[in-house]
């Protein structure tokens, strides 16, 4: 049966595009995380050495942000604070320290990322659980990525936020034209980065592709994988394919509306509500998915029962 739903699903081109689209987010992910890590120790190594005062260790172990705000902090966690004023290319625009613990800023070059990226980073830890999202938004904010233009990240960051804050799940064919040239022009601008070059093609070839999937007793439907016609085998690992991709561009949106959700920000935490209740309404529509993410659906029921005790 849940062959058959995905079958249906992709059966809907838009829906198609947007499954695409969203894979190559992953791809991107994928291929910016060992470029941003490189670049994130050297530029920490860098002012480890040109700061001396941030050698010291936080004079309190217990600086952390207010809301979105840093108050009462220690000298030194305040010296870093200046320091990554000093390095954003943005200073007055609003910064999510609440992403951040101040304290390990000395010791943790990730930690002093989530000072440019998107608020809802608090509870990440480990490098690899960052999303395209953050990792965009680190390469436009923070000046150590100066060999990248900051334009060209963000037509890539404004095309991810129309892909993940879709209504429908759906994108027409000029979408994914527009979107295809920007991620072809960021991608370039990284030519210089070895494996950039490999990461370039994949994309491509995910939006470019055009393949099947065949499911016993249903005619043959438009799909997505490299080979369904290639032998006996192929359908079962083409369905298998695009099924894993689909759960984890939908598990990535399910994380970041829930991370959000938890946020102080009243007015983030209304959008992302609704667009959890249409992430909801997506799973339950789609029987297969509804199985598959039920212990996310409950932790959205959970969200709202105490939202509705709150108000």
């Amino acid at each position: 049966m849940g062959r058959e739903e995905l079958t249906f699903r992709l059966n809907d081109e838009e829906y198609k595009n947007w499954l695409k689209a969203g894979r190559c987010l992953l791809i991107l992910k994928d291929g910016l995380l060992p470029f941003t890590d490189q670049q994130l120790r050297a530029f920490h190594g860098d002012l480890l050495n040109q700061y001396p005062p941030l050698r010291r260790p936080c004079e309190t172990s217990s600086c952390k942000p207010r809301g979105n705000t840093l108050v009462s902090v220690c000298r030194v966690c305040a010296e870093w604070q200046r320091v990554i004023l000093k390095h954003h290319r943005q200073p007055d625009g609003t910064i999510h320290w609440t992403n951040c613990f101040p304290s390990y800023w000395r010791t943790d070059h990730w930690e002093l990322a989530k000072a440019y990226m998107p608020r809802g980073q608090t509870k990440v830890s480990r490098a690899d659980e960052f999303d395209a999202s953050a990792l965009l938004n680190l390469i436009n904010y923070c000046d150590c990525f100066s060999s990248v233009d900051p334009k060209l990240v963000r037509q890539v960051i404004q095309c991810r936020n129309e892909l993940m804050h879709s209504c429908e799940f759906r994108v027409k064919d000029d979408w994914m034209r527009r979107y295809r040239t920007a991620l072809r022009h960021f991608v370039q601008q990284l030519s210089f980065v070895p494996h950039m070059l490999t990461v370039g093609r994949q994309i491509e070839d995910m939006l470019t592709v055009d393949l099947s999937i065949r499911v016993f007793g249903v005619d043959r439907l438009d799909s997505a994988g490299p080979s369904a016609d290639s032998g006996p085998a192929s359908p079962e690992s083409g369905a298998e394919s695009v099924s894993r991709w689909e759960a984890e561009l939908l598990r990535e949106m399910l994380r970041e509306c829930l991370r959000a959700a938890n946020e102080e920000d009243e007015d983030a935490k209304t959008h992302d509500a609704e667009q959890l209740k249409r992430l909801r309404g997506f799973l339950q529509a789609n029987k297969d998915l509804g199985e598959q993410f039920s212990s996310e659906l409950q932790a959205i029921d959970s969200l709202e029962a105490k939202g509705g005790e709150e108000s």
